[in-house]
This record gives C-alpha cells, sequence and structure tokens, in this order.
C-alpha cells in the first residue's frame, strides 16, 4: 500500500546492533588517504554520536549522494570518526554497497543519464527558484524561527506549528509569490514534455499527473530544504522514525481537478516524513483524510477514534507527518489542486527497522497490543490477589 505501489521487505531478525560490515585495506598514498584499520569486527553503532558534526562530502565523486555519507558518518565506530575525510568516505561507500545490489546501482546511473537528457534541452522560466533563498521562499515567521540561537530554536519552531491530529503539524510556510512561480514553472516543464513528446516519469504509480522537480534540476534546491529546514522540525516530532537522519528526498508536484487526478486512493508513502504543501490554485474539495500511524504488520488495521483525522488545504501552508501516517486524498470537485510533496528518508534508519522487532514508539496498533498486554496481566495479577486472600479467609 506504498505510494509507489512497490511492497517493501522486511528482515524481523533481532540484532542489538547493526551487522558487522568488511572494512576495505587500505595502506595510504600521497593523496592523504590513510589506512582503514583492519578489524572484522567492525560495526556501525546503534545509536549515533550526536555531538560529533559530519563533514560535508559534496566534492567527492560516488554512485551515492554526498549527504547519506554525511548522515552515515555519525554511526562510524569511535576510532574512525576521526580519521581523515578520504578514509570516512572509502569506509562508508563500501558499507553501502554491501547492502546494494549492482541492479540498484544500475538504475541509479540510468535515473542520473535520464535526469541529464532533461536538464540538458529544458530551459527553466524561473532560475531563481533552482537554487534555496530563504528570504524569497518563505513566509518571515517561518524564516525567523530558524534564526534563533541554539539553545532556543527547537522552542521557536514549535512555536510556529499547531498539531491538529496527533502526529500531524500544521504551519504557514510559503510565500504566495513562491507558489505562483513553482506552479508557473511545471506548467512550462509540462509544455515542453507536450512540445518535444519526452516521456517522463510521473511522481509516482498513484498519480498520473504532476512532476518530478528532481529530475529538471530542483534536486539540489530541495536537498538543501530538507537539509536546513525541514531535517531539523523531524528531529523534534519524528526522531523515531529517523528525523534525526534524513540523508535523501524525492521531490515533485500532483495536480488534481479537471483533466487530472481527481482523488488519491488510502495509502502510506514511501517515506520516513511527508512534507505537504498546498501550492493553489483555488479549488473546493480535496481534503486529506488520516487514520493513523502502522507498521507494516498492522498495515491493515482499523483506526482508533482519535487516529480519525481530515485536514483542508490552506495556500502557502504545510503539514508534516510521518510517512507511514496511513492517509488519501478526497475528491477535489471544483478548480484545480496543486501541491508540493517531499518525501524525506533515512537510510540509517531504514536499515534498523529491519532488526526490530516491534514499533511501539510509533505504530498506533503495537501500542494498542501492549496496552492490552498489561491490561491483561494486571487483571491477571489482582485475581491471583483476590483468591490468595479468599483462601487465607477461609
Amino acid at each position: 500500500m506504498t505510494a509507489d505501489g512497490d511492497a517493501d521487505r522486511r528482515n524481523d531478525s533481532p540484532s542489538s546492533s547493526l551487522p558487522a560490515t568488511p572494512v576495505p585495506a587500505g595502506n595510504g598514498n600521497a593523496n592523504g588517504i590513510g589506512p582503514v584499520p583492519m578489524n572484522s569486527n567492525y560495526r556501525l553503532r546503534l545509536n549515533p554520536r550526536q555531538d560529533h558534526q559530519p563533514e560535508s562530502y559534496e566534492d567527492l565523486q560516488s554512485e551515492f549522494t554526498p549527504l547519506l555519507f554525511s548522515s552515515l558518518e555519525r554511526y562510524l565506530p569511535p576510532n574512525l570518526l576521526n580519521v581523515n575525510r578520504e578514509t570516512k568516505h572509502r569506509y562508508m561507500r563500501e558499507v553501502l554497497r554491501r547492502y546494494s545490489t549492482q541492479g540498484e546501482r544500475n538504475r541509479v546511473q540510468k535515473h542520473r543519464e535520464y535526469r541529464l537528457r532533461i536538464t540538458s534541452s529544458y530551459q527553466p522560466l524561473y532560475r531563481d527558484l533552482y537554487k534555496l533563498n530563504a528570504t524569497n521562499f518563505f513566509v518571515p515567521s517561518f524564516t525567523k524561527a530558524f534564526m534563533a540561537n541554539n539553545l532556543t530554536r527547537d522552542e521557536s519552531i514549535k512555536s510556529i506549528m499547531s498539531e491538529p491530529a496527533p502526529g500531524v503539524y500544521a504551519f504557514n510556510m510559503l510565500e504566495p509569490r513562491f507558489c505562483e512561480m513553482l506552479v508557473a514553472e511545471v506548467e512550462n516543464f509540462e509544455k515542453w514534455i507536450h512540445e518535444t513528446k519526452f516521456r517522463i516519469m510521473r511522481p509516482n504509480t498513484m498519480n498520473k499527473f504532476g512532476a518530478v522537480l528532481d529530475d529538471f534540476g530542483m534536486d539540489a534546491m530541495l536537498e538543501k530544504l530538507m537539509e536546513d529546514f525541514i531535517r531539523h522540525i523531524s528531529n523534534i516530532f519524528f526522531a523515531d522514525v529517523g528525523g534525526f537522519a534524513l540523508d535523501s528526498h524525492h521531490g515533485f508536484v500532483v495536480e488534481y481537478g479537471f483533466n487530472r487526478d481527481i482523488e488519491l486512493g488510502f495509502h502510506v508513502d514511501d517515506s520516513e516524513v511527508t512534507l505537504n504543501v498546498c501550492l493553489g490554485k483555488q479549488f473546493s474539495g480535496g481534503e486529506l483524510y488520516f487514520r493513523g500511524v502502522r507498521c507494516d504488520q498492522h498495515m491493515n488495521t482499523e483506526a482508533l477514534p482519535e487516529e480519525i483525522f481530515d485536514y483542508s488545504h490552506v495556500p502557502g501552508h504545510a503539514i508534516i507527518h510521518r510517512g507511514r501516517h496511513r492517509h488519501g486524498a478526497r475528491a477535489t470537485t471544483a478548480g484545480q489542486r496543486i501541491n508540493l510533496l517531499l518525501w524525506c528518508r533515512s537510510s540509517v534508519f531504514r536499515e534498523l527497522r529491519k532488526h526490530q522487532k516491534g514499533f511501539v514508539s510509533w505504530c498506533g496498533e503495537c501500542q494498542r497490543e501492549r496496552r492490552e498486554r498489561l491490561h491483561k496481566a494486571v487483571t491477571a495479577k489482582k485475581m491471583e490477589l483476590f483468591r490468595g486472600q479468599g483462601e487465607a479467609a477461609s
């Protein structure tokens, strides 16, 4: 029931730490790449070293995104945290290669070539959209919240948020002019598609309309948005699903209305955290309906009364929620509704999740089952005490 239509593979075997990782050999060279200590028992840490400041890997060539290395660095064994950057990069690259097949790497390369064919031909309408500019993109209240010092920033961010339902946070985010420009940019891209007859990939298998912003050059801007803003919000509200270690994203626009998608069925997102911002235009209907957060095992369980919630879109306003929060979109009955979505993912959390049995920190049904077990245990204990008192009295 993921929105991209792909079933996730899970491994529920317990583990106290990530699997052992082979350490690549290294003898040092004139480029300053030192040796990686040889020890087959090295494991990535289960918990990140939060006070460690990771390095930037933007200038190093790799089949993996630079942000992924920065995120993974906090999980390195203690004796690797302070070795030179090239050594860490080489070590982490071998870790990642172990968990990605050659077929997956080939798909990534083909997608890069697909993007290059688009960006080498498509001419942007507004080039200012392709580099994040907080002053021009965001409303003042959103920007100001992130300008607070380190001691007060979390509270400052919380102050601009409302929580209309458990785990769903709403806030004013985008300037009207930015929304207008982004809608115009997407329309310009669609015009280019029509003129060139270029066959594009749609955002996911559930949406027949819309465009992947990353594919025509906005990937760097959206990565900056995730890294500088969304990851901080997620660290506050969604640390239990890897919000502190978001390292990749999928950014796209969806369109609803006449001659577009009408509604969106009940699903979960292929993300740890989802940002959803309405860009406009004028419309009726299209409310989102939420029905609680679930793990794979409990995906089709009934929603509890407190988990049932409907949200009405307002242009420029955003909501943010866990990707596993079940939801859908009601029919857009008039006009046209366009939304920006940013699926934020954590490769570290996805690896850790394979080795967990239960998810009581975020799955509503796991929590309900735990409460039920506790209630049964308490009831059984009471009955045992009553029987003991009765026998003593007799």
